[in-house]
């Protein structure tokens, strides 16, 4: 079998042979849906009986089997020893090797075990499974019905080829892309393939409209669809990945997933503080070796020392935990998060694309205006709950009035298909069974008092003529009293052109020319309202018209009147669309709907204002991407009629403007869309498990407002992964200290290695996991977005915790020490040489040492929880985990201190109480610190308003 394979159809000749040339004919879905049922069977080579049993075989060795492709990536067992090879890693590597050359292989196991957690959680915090495209081979059937030679026949769906006709039957999976031929009331389900629930009525007859794309062409039928009704042949014209789902399997596959901002960040972080740690260690190496009097061995030990001192190891441990803490916040305001990083990824969105339909808008169409009998009549009420009234400049409606609106109604309810559901639970809501706007209908007309049932009984139907998209119009024939009558649904000009007179509040009346030029201005006004309006018209059949075809029955019509509808946007989203104007995010509609529609609601939402620039999926078609990233940066704009190609796009050119995108989607084919943004967010309720799999968030009630919620969050994430990056970098500096004590001035190492990742995993991993647990900080989103190039790793932030704070609890720690052996009487004049480097004496030094840092690291926890306000403003002791989290250090520091097995392993020794008394006088020593350094901050720069969108704010916490 060929290793690669033409994206055209080429066909195989008479002789089984396949041909030089490449045939154009039906190439591709549009072109085939415009040929006539004997030009398909030519272009495709094929005919009524199908194709031999030998032809099958040579096409499905030159095309290859109908199959979804996986593209293979790096494989898991890569992603995860990547972990052991970078930079920080080898360091520690190498430390660890050195610490069992040094006869310490208590440390090299300890640094080992550092490199194994670091890389379980890196691992964790990156990896993601890409079921995107297994969701999709789940949808194409295992079976197929195809005519081969002459004779229908069951074959595997993988074996289906270009030419094969399909048999199609109720129930049936669509196994390939394939063109009608014949049908018979077919109507297939494209929500797999779309998001839309309704099932699509198709047709056989040749169909050409540019403005239509491939999904759209009402003669044609889709891998991984099914059929909802009827039935039908079709001839397939594309299989595996030449077919719609083939096509978004490649594009979901070949967008190169990227390193989130907060990865990046952590990937810098990790290298600063490897070279910092590396060049202070190889200098303090040689520092020892040359002024210190160390040997090599003992110089390599201690460069382990000053690495391991320097180098956060709970860093990335807490970083992951705090994120999945995010993740559960996320999910109690209806938002799952499904890969780690995102969580600080939507924290920093600048742009979000979002569809309309049931994201900004309830997804329940409302009947909110008629026009009837001459009178503009308002229906009060929303959505499908038959709660509210017809009225006429505010009045009730007359008698007569309401005898016309009951005409307009019948027709309403007649010619529908859908049905109403009354709440069976106290809690519940009414719903619609079929398609939305014919529910919305329904439901105009139980507000009239319209009894359906009863209506049936006396006028049940007999027939009826289906919506196709040519006629744009659906007609159902009535059995009553008094004969057969024709109900008929449409397209306003549709129907008015069909129409030869007009229903009058006395009755009927001639259609003239100016009631037609009323009736089309009324039509126009509510579709520049962003309405979507319907005509209702009906005629009386004479008893010879037997056979009822749409030419015959659909003429001659009484009309009787237009609905106009539509779906309300949510309560709660021009509020949040304001909220994310107020934090610098710009929201962009994007959506299959019509252009009046979407401005309409987008002006209602506030997402666009004044002379909003329109832009359609066959603009963006004609616009190269300089072009649409200028008209993009623009502002003010919406996206109607695009198609989810269109929506990968527009992500892709955003992107490249250095925006963080985030965008939503809910059909199949939005999967790549979804791949392309920094944040992939599915509708929980109407999305497709495609999308939920290539999605970075899934929304459990398809609620606008719980993205923006979503951001809040998001931004609190990194204001708490910079508070305990802040409370873990500052202990940095006492475990330094006791280093450069000991090589300068031969004190006895005040803290050993095994001492300081008992520090960094042990009693500082509590804490800073309590500290990402603040809540978002009043204001958080009133500030615009993380700029890209603002780093996590600050020269406030190193200036703050490491030189003011760090400075402060090093000396302190090594203030302690020295107090320690003052109080086990050991005097200056004694000189250093007189301290104990080895015994009871010393275990219990470096002990005091420890808790000392475990000490002031208690003060600095309150310190970390603000920037600039003052703690006493958000409560000292309002986080609770906080508190949980102190007390659970203390009691880990008394374990190691006091547990014989612990004391042995990290070299400590008990303490009394008057040294107690002094780690108590320790305690807030960091937060007064703190507290003074705020204060002078707030009287030398005072607050003078809320950063704008175009100026980014550099104070970041309260």
């Amino acid at each position: 079998m060929p290793t690669s394979k033409p994206r055209g159809n080429a066909h195989l000749g008479r002789d089984g042979r396949v041909p030089d040339r490449r045939p154009e004919p039906c190439g591709a879905g549009n072109e085939c849906s415009a040929l006539s049922r004997a030009e398909v069977f030519a272009a495709l080579e094929t005919g009524e009986n199908g194709q031999t049993t030998e032809e099958a075989a040579l096409r499905l060795e030159r095309y290859g089997p109908n199959e979804i492709r996986e593209i293979r990536g790096r494989s898991l067992i890569l992603k995860f020893l990547e972990n052991f090879y970078h930079l920080f890693a080898i360091m520690l590597w190498v430390g660890g090797g050195l610490a069992f050359v040094a006869g310490m292989p208590e440390l090299g196991w300890a640094i080992f075990a550092v490199i194994f957690i670091n890389a379980i959680f890196s691992f964790w915090q990156e990896f993601r499974a890409e079921k995107a495209t297994e969701a999709l081979k789940k949808m194409i059937p295992r079976k197929a019905k195809v005519v081969r030679d002459g004779q229908k026949r069951e074959v595997d769906a993988s074996e289906v080829v270009p030419g094969d006709v399909l048999v199609l039957e109720e129930g049936d999976n669509i196994p390939a892309d394939a063109r009608l031929i014949e049908e018979y009331e077919l109507r297939t389900n494209n929500a797999t393939l779309t998001g839309e629930s309704e099932p699509v009525r198709k047709t056989a007859a040749p169909h050409a409209d540019e403005r239509l794309t491939t999904i759209e062409m009402p003669n044609l039928i889709f891998a991984g669809t099914s059929v909802a009704y009827g039935g039908g042949r079709a001839v397939v014209f594309a299989t595996g990945m030449e077919t719609q789902f083939g096509k978004i399997a490649e594009m979901t596959q070949s967008v190169e997933e990227q390193l989130s901002p907060l990865q990046k960040e952590m990937v810098k972080v990790t290298q600063i503080q490897a070279t910092i740690a590396t060049t202070i260690g190889v200098a303090f190496f040689l520092l020892g070796y040359f002024v210190g009097g160390l040997d090599l061995l003992e110089g390599f030990i201690f460069c382990i020392g000053i690495v391991v001192a320097l180098v956060p190891e709970g860093l990335l441990p807490t970083v992951s935990l705090s994120l999945a803490m995010g993740v559960q916040r996320m999910a109690k305001r209806h938002a799952l998060i499904k890969k780690l990083s995102s969580v600080e990824t939507l924290g920093c969105t600048t742009v979000i694309c979002t569809d309309k339909t049931g994201t900004l808008t309830k997804n329940e169409m409302t009947v909110r205006d008629l026009w009837v009998a001459g009178e503009h009549v308002q229906v009060t009420g929303g959505g499908y709950a038959p709660s509210g009234e017809f009225q006429v400049d505010g009045r009730p409606l007359s008698e007569q009035q309401s005898v016309v609106a009951r005409v307009l109604m019948r027709a309403a309810a007649f010619c529908n298909n859908a049905r109403l559901i009354e709440p069976r639970d106290p809690g519940e809501g009414w719903a619609i069974l079929g398609d939305p706007t014919e529910g919305a209908l329904l439901v105009a007309a139980k507000k009239a008092g319209f009894d359906l049932d009863a209506e049936l009984r006396s006028a049940r139907r007999v027939s009826e003529l289906p919506f196709d998209s040519v006629r744009k119009r659906m007609t159902t024939v009535h059995l009553g009293e008094t004969g057969r009558i024709a109900y008929v649904k449409g397209a306003p000009r549709e129907v008015l052109d069909l129409s030869s007179s007009v229903v009058t509040p006395d009755g009927t009346g001639p259609l003239d020319a100016e009631t037609r030029d009323r009736i089309v201005a009324q039509n126009d006004a509510f579709a520049r309202d962003g309405l979507r309006v319907l005509a209702m018209a009906y005629r009386p059949l004479d008893e010879s018209e037997a056979v009822l075809t749409p030419e015959d029955t659909e003429r001659g019509l009484v009309f009787v009147g237009l609905m106009a509808m539509m779906d309300p946007p949510r309560d709660e989203v021009a509020r949040a669309v304001e909220e994310c104007a107020t934090a610098g995010i710009e929201v962009i509609m994007i959506t299959g709907d019509y252009g009046l529609t979407a401005e309409s609601i987008a002006k209602r939402i506030g997402v666009v204002h004044g002379d909003a620039r329109i832009v359609t999926g066959n603009d963006v078609n004609a616009m190269d991407d300089d072009a649409l990233r200028e008209a993009l940066s623009a502002g003010n704009i919406l996206f109607a009629r695009v198609a989810p190609e269109h929506k990968m796009r527009i992500a892709q050119v955003l992107k490249s403007t250095g925006h963080i995108v985030a965008m939503t989607g809910d059909g199949v084919n939005d999967a790549p869309a979804l791949k392309a943004a920094d944040i992939g967010i599915a509708m929980g309720i109407a999305g497709t498990d495609v999308a939920k799999e290539a999605a970075d968030m899934i929304l459990t009630d398809d609620n606008f407002a719980s993205i923006v919620n979503a951001i809040e969050e998001g931004r609190a994430v990194y204001d708490n992964i910079r508070r305990f990056v802040g409370y873990i970098l500052a202990s940095n500096m006492p475990e330094l200290l006791p280093f450069i004590f000991f090589v300068l001035f031969k004190v006895p190492l005040a803290l050993t290695v095994m001492q300081i990742l008992a520090i960094d995993l042990g009693t500082d991993i509590i804490p800073a996991l309590a500290l990402g647990t603040e809540t978002a900080e009043p204001g958080i989103m009133g500030r615009p977005p993380r700029p890209r190039s603002e780093r996590l790793l600050n020269g406030a932030l190193l200036l703050r915790s490491v030189a003011f704070l760090g400075g402060i609890q090093g000396f302190a720690a090594m203030g302690a020490f020295f107090v320690f052996y003052l109080m086990h009487g050991w005097t200056p004049a004694m000189g250093v040489a007189a301290m104990a480097a080895a015994g009871p004496i010393y275990a219990s030094g470096t002990a005091m040492t420890l808790a000392s840092v475990v000490s002031t690291q208690i003060g600095n926890a309150f310190a970390q929880r603000t920037n600039r306000e003052s703690v006493f403003r958000v409560g000292l002791f309002s986080n609770r985990f906080l508190l949980w989290g102190i007390v659970t250090e203390l009691v880990v520091v008394n374990i190691l201190i006091y547990v014989r097995p612990f004391q042995s392993v990290f070299g400590l020794g008990p303490l009394g109480p008057l040294d107690w008394a002094v780690l108590l006088c320790l305690m807030p020593l960091l937060f007064v610190a703190d507290e003074v350094r705020k204060y002078f901050l707030r009287r030398r720069s005072p607050r003078t308003g809320r950063p704008t969108a175009l100026t980014p704010a550099k104070e970041d916490a309260a």
